[in-house]
């Protein structure tokens, strides 16, 4: 075709694009979120460097009504808000589709879609266009024609999917395209609130419109349907025929096919490139404008023509360096070197290895680096006698105390020199988690803070050795090994790497003063890594012949539930099917009048909904009895054991301090934070996790109630401190105050009551989910949750104080200082703003907890190795802290745990630590 046509769904493309990215957004140096204009430039560069397409158009919705809210005004009314974020990024995407000199329709009254099937309806009219829709919408399936295909952008730089007649017909099961408005029309349209036939799925629909044609063919023949089919279709004629309406894409939209403004041309290559700095795009910029692009984020940056800020990034070919290589046989470099670094008041450090696996992997060299500019790498030689000589020299200047060690992810430097032999004395300075304190929702990688903090492009791993996964220095290698890098490239790619660090140290050391997080980086962040790095090394014991124990018992039960549901069900069906157990619960035992659906149509069956169903059917209780047992199996059972290390026969996990805008520690590989406790058959899992010989038992320290005191120490609450002061049960002597009853009268069911509103204040409950969980009607939970703040008034005006205060500052802190910011507490989205007010309140609640532990593991570890102690502290989950307890050294562990624990953080009330000693965690617990 002389023409290649590409429209594209922009709305539709933005909302992929923000969404993909949610759990992991990309917010620039000044705070704006760009995951949605970033994901949509990617998809448009990719398509025009791929497609070469001849004519190109990006269009849009607008806000004004259509001739469908005409027809239905509950058209699309139930859509949540779109996010705030999304919103913003309108107008970038449609300046950077402008700066592409590409134009974007819209057109009030006339959706994207209809703009998009005029033109394609009037574009192949000449016969000599190819028109391709760009979308994930799949309603554009309905316009498909010879000339006409859906192009569907591949996720994650994966090839896109290119729909056609055959595609159509395939998947839809229709004869003609135009048939697939007939099956939307009797199957409806979740997201679009299109209601369809009530009873009618989506294979239905397509089975009737292939039997009849379509929706006014079967409306004309519902003698042939029967029992309640037939009732549905007869009641719903009017609502199928509007479905149908609402659902068909208009093909005659007032816009005009200009050829010559829809005409691909080349880009405005200042504009782009300045559009590209403000949005810190610099991997799409280099990507398009190659080396005219430049990216000034945070440094020296010169003005161009158009008042545009330009800097280039630079490399190492660029800038003055001196990096120096000491071979693994140079004793006499390696002297003098090691002279130098020893009379540095700090330096940087770096490890480089075969992987990234601390235990197993082997150690090539260590780099460092003590002035901007500068590097050394010294390599180490493969054999343990070379090795274990090389790091004899390295011993002391590493072990020097008082010397400041810098690092990128400190903490797997240290774990590799610790198995290695080599110990590194403090005190720390980590770049990683310095930024993450300073700019928590940006990235942490090296890579990323050199490019917007220096201006500058380090040495990539994939240029060395090619395809391969970098993150944070260590990389999961296709193109070949570490070992496979020429010596004098892999010693300028350490030393850069140490060079680099060392300068970020610099930058950031400002930046934590200025954000008031030197308190968190320096007495609790930076002393606990080692903390961490050793508690990894330790492990903790498996007795695998429990799990295999556990197992048999839960093979039995998930196989008695199986035979069970499938009982109740009346039929066989795939219990792990979401969708087959929605039309089991929905369609054929009717739990729900009106069930709820996810945005493609399908019932939800998550546990939230199943649990607010447990109730009206043995069924629900046995799918969620399955899922546990088998979640059970799956998660813990069946995979602990091939997380035993084969180095030393015990279990390491791995502990995020970076993962959680709490500051409370992440657990994995495996997790062990997440292993269930609420019931008998979790509980029976913690038994195999053992001592790690018979001179040892295993100890559990515990803080009690740890969040409420936080709460009472915080609010400044008389009445909540003085029960703790008191020793009272504080859940009891809640329901006292809020029942007005005496101490020795309150129920169990108050006490469950009033348990749930401790906990539950913290986390923002409302009168509606109070009466949730407890099974009591909403003014009563209303009445509880007043009467609450009438004996607790200090927590009320806590509450008020912080939301008011977060909404001034923008962040709320705990007790050391650690901030989290909420940048939807001013959000005009009432639920929006609402989810930031709780955020708010928990916040400092739960993140003076976290910090509080974090204290008190640094406190421990300090005090196990100042006395020479054989005990160990081996895993933290929460509030708890779980040893390895040497028997002879019981009294005096237990006593310093304690201790370490309730000096952590002083508080207004006093801190409880309860302990307990068994021959496995559970008993310990």
């Amino acid at each position: 075709m002389a023409k290649r046509l590409f429209l594209l769904d922009g709305m539709a493309l933005l909302y992929r694009a923000h969404f993909a990215l949610i759990r992991s957004p990309i917010y620039s140096s000044k705070g704006v979120n760009t995951s949605a204009a970033y994901g949509f430039t990617n998809t448009l560069v990719d398509l025009l460097t791929r497609e070469k397409p001849t004519h190109l158009a990006v269009a849009f919705d607008t806000q004004a009504p259509t001739p469908r809210h005409e027809l239905f005004p509950e058209y699309k009314a139930q859509r949540d808000a779109m996010p705030e974020d999304l919103a913003a990024a309108i107008p970038q995407v449609k300046r950077i589709v402008g700066a592409f000199n590409l134009p974007v329709l819209e057109k009030d009254g006339f959706e994207a879609d209809d703009i998009i099937g005029t033109l394609a309806h009037r574009a192949t009219a000449g016969g000599d266009c190819e028109v391709f829709m760009v979308t994930p919408d799949k309603d554009f399936a309905q316009l498909v024609g010879e000339h006409v295909t859906m192009y569907k952008p591949g996720r994650a730089g994966g090839d896109p999917e290119k729909i056609g007649l055959d595609e159509v017909r395939e998947k839809w099961g229709v004869e003609q395209p135009s048939q697939v408005v007939d099956i939307l029309g009797l199957w409806g349209d979740a997201s679009d609130n299109i209601p369809g036939v009530p009873g009618i799925g989506e294979k239905t629909a397509k089975k009737l419109v292939a039997q009849f044609g379509s929706v006014e063919g079967l409306l004309e023949a519902t003698d042939q349907l029967k029992g309640k089919q037939k009732e549905n279709v007869e009641a719903n004629r009017e609502q199928a025929v509007l479905s149908k309406k609402l659902a068909t894409i208009i093909l005659d939209a007032p816009v005009d096919l200009d050829w010559a403004a829809l005409e691909v041309g080349g880009p405005d290559r200042e504009a782009l490139s300045s559009l590209f700095v403000e949005l810190e795009f610099s991997s799409i910029g280099k990507r398009l404008l190659g080396e005219e692009f430049v990216a000034g984020r945070g440094f020296e940056t010169s003005e161009g023509e158009g008042g545009e800020l330009t800097a280039k990034l630079k490399t190492l070919d660029e800038v003055e360096h001196d990096y120096r290589r000491i071979a693994a046989g140079d004793a006499a470099g390696r002297a003098r070197a090691v002279g130098e670094l020893a009379a540095a008041e700090r330096f940087c450090f770096d490890t480089e290895t075969t992987g990234k696996d601390t235990m197993e992997d082997e150690l090539l060299g260590v780099a460092f680096s003590a002035a901007p500019g500068t590097g050394c790498y010294f390599e180490v030689p493969r054999d343990a006698a070379g090795r274990a000589e090389v790091l004899a020299e390295l011993a002391p200047l590493l072990g020097k105390e008082g010397v400041e060690k810098v690092a990128h992810n400190l903490k797997f430097d240290l774990a590799v020199l610790r198995w290695a032999g080599c110990e590194v004395a403090g005190p720390y300075f980590d770049t990683m988690l310095a930024h993450s304190l300073v700019e928590p929702e940006q990235r942490h990688s090296m890579d990323y803070l050199a490019e917007s903090m220096l201006g500058y492009t380090p040495i990539s791993l994939k240029s060395l050795l090619g395809d391969g996964d970098e993150k944070d220095g260590q990389m999961s290698l296709i193109g070949g090994t570490m070992e496979d890098i020429p010596a004098e490239k892999l010693a300028d790619y350490a030393a850069e790497d140490a060079d680099v660090t060392f300068q970020l140290a610099d930058k950031l050391r400002g930046m934590l003063a200025d954000g008031g997080q030197e308190k968190v980086f320096y007495e609790i962040e930076s002393p606990l890594v080692p903390v961490l790095a050793a508690m990894e090394g330790e492990g903790i014991a498996l007795d695998t012949g429990v799990l295999d124990e556990i197992r048999v018992s839960l093979d039995a039960a998930i196989a008695a539930l199986r035979s069970e549901i499938t009982g109740l069900a009346g039929r066989e069906f795939n219990l792990n099917s979401p969708k087959q157990l929605g039309e089991v619960l929905f369609d054929d035992l009717r739990l729900v009048e009106k069930p709820k659906k996810t945005k493609t149509g399908q019932y939800k069956t998550d546990e939230a909904v199943l649990a607010s169903l447990a109730g009206e059917h043995r069924i629900v209780e046995a799918i969620l009895e399955y899922r546990e047992s088998t979640k059970l199996k799956s998660t813990y059972v069946d995979a602990l054991p091939g997380a035993v290390a084969r180095r030393t026969g015990r279990v390491h996990s791995s502990f995020g301090q970076l993962m959680t805008a709490t500051g409370r520690l992440a657990s994995n590989n495996p997790n062990l934070q997440n292993i269930p406790v609420r019931t008998e058959q979790g509980r029976e899992i913690r038994k195999a996790f053992v001592p790690r010989g018979d001179e040892f038992e295993m100890l559990s320290a515990d803080y009690s109630q740890i969040e409420l005191r936080v709460m009472a120490s915080i609010s400044g609450d008389g009445g909540m401190q003085q029960a703790f002061r008191d020793g009272l049960d504080i859940h009891q002597a809640t329901a006292a105050r809020v029942y007005g009853t005496e101490l020795d009268e309150v129920t169990s069911e108050m006490r469950r009551g009033a348990k749930t509103v401790n906990f539950g204040i913290i986390y923002g409950i409302s009168a509606f989910g109070l009466s949730q969980r407890l099974g009591i009607p909403r003014g009563e939970a209303a009445a509880i949750i007043e009467s609450y703040f009438e004996q607790y008034p200090g927590v009320k005006a806590y509450m008020d104080d912080t939301v008011a205060a977060a909404r001034e500052k923008g962040y709320v802190e705990t007790l050391t200082g650690r901030r989290r910011y909420l940048r939807d507490i001013n959000s005009s989205n009432k639920m929006v703003a609402g989810a930031a007010e709780r955020t708010a309140i928990n916040t400092p609640i739960q993140g003076t907890a976290a910090d509080m532990i974090k204290l008190a593991m640094v406190g421990v570890d300090a005090a196990l190795r100042g006395r020479g102690l054989r005990s160990k502290m081996i895993l933290q989950v929460h509030d708890e802290l779980l040893f390895d307890l040497h028997r002879e050294e019981r009294d005096e562990v237990v006593e310093l745990v304690v201790e370490a624990m309730r000096s952590a953080l002083p508080l207004e009330v006093p801190v409880v630590v309860d302990t307990g000693i068994g021959g496995n965690w559970l008993e310990a617990h």
